[in-house]
C-alpha cells in the first residue's frame, strides 16, 4: 500500500516527537519539513527543509496533507496562525494518533490534533481541532478540551472538565472531575 505523502510545518522539538509518531503509525511519507527560509535544504531526523511559510502555496501544488509541528507553551499564536494559513490554501490537516497511544472510538478529536505517545483519550471525550494531547496525558471520560489547545505531558484531566480554546495545560497538572479552566495553567498545577 503506497503512504500518503504528508508534511510537517515547523522544524523544532515537537517537530521531532511528531516525527516519531507518524514513522510509528506508519500511514504516511514525510515528504520534507516546511521551517524558516535559512533552514531550507538542512535536515531534522534525515528529513530535508523542502521550504518556508512562504512557500505553503507552491507545495501544496503537489502535497494536499499537512501537519502544524510547531509546539505550544506561552502562546498559541503561530499555531493558530498556520491552522488558518493552511485551511485558506486548502490542506487537509488529518488527525495523527500514536499507535502507542488508546482513542476511544466514542471520543471526537478535531482535524490538525496529534495525539502523542502513550497518551489516553477516554470515551466521550472531544478535542477540538488543532490541539496537541500530549506524552501520556490523560483525558477523561466526557473532558471536552478546547480548539487549539495543548494538554502537556503527564496531566490528568478527569471526567467532565471543560478547557477552553487556546489554553495551555502544562506538564503534571491534575484536575478534579467536572472543573472548568482555561487560559495559561502552569506545569505541577492543580484545576479545582
Amino acid at each position: 500500500m503506497k503512504k500518503e505523502a504528508i508534511i510537517l510545518v515547523g522544524g523544532g522539538g515537537h517537530c521531532r516527537s511528531v516525527i516519531d509518531v507518524v514513522e510509528q503509525l506508519g500511514l504516511y511519507h514525510i515528504a520534507g519539513i516546511v521551517d524558516q527560509p535559512e533552514l531550507i535544504g538542512s535536515s531534522i531526523l534525515g528529513y530535508e527543509v523542502i521550504g518556508c511559510d512562504d512557500d505553503l502555496v507552491k507545495l501544496h501544488k503537489q502535497y494536499k496533507q499537512a501537519i502544524i509541528t510547531v509546539g505550544q507553551v506561552r502562546s498559541n499564536a503561530i499555531r493558530l496562525r498556520l491552522y488558518e494559513q493552511l485551511k485558506s490554501i486548502g490542506y487537509q490537516l488529518p488527525v495523527v494518533v500514536s499507535p502507542l497511544a488508546y482513542l476511544s472510538r466514542h471520543a471526537s478529536v478535531g482535524e490538525g490534533c496529534v495525539i502523542m505517545h502513550h497518551a489516553l483519550v477516554n470515551a466521550g471525550a472531544t478535542i477540538g481541532e488543532n490541539s496537541i494531547i500530549n506524552t501520556k496525558a490523560l483525558i477523561e471520560h466526557d473532558v471536552v478540551v478546547g480548539a487549539h489547545s495543548h494538554i502537556s505531558t503527564a496531566t490528568v484531566l478527569n471526567g467532565g472538565v471543560k478547557i477552553a480554546p487556546n489554553s495551555f495545560v502544562g506538564s503534571n497538572t491534575t484536575s478534579k472531575e467536572g472543573s472548568v479552566a482555561g487560559g495559561f495553567i502552569k506545569a505541577g498545577g492543580i484545576i479545582v
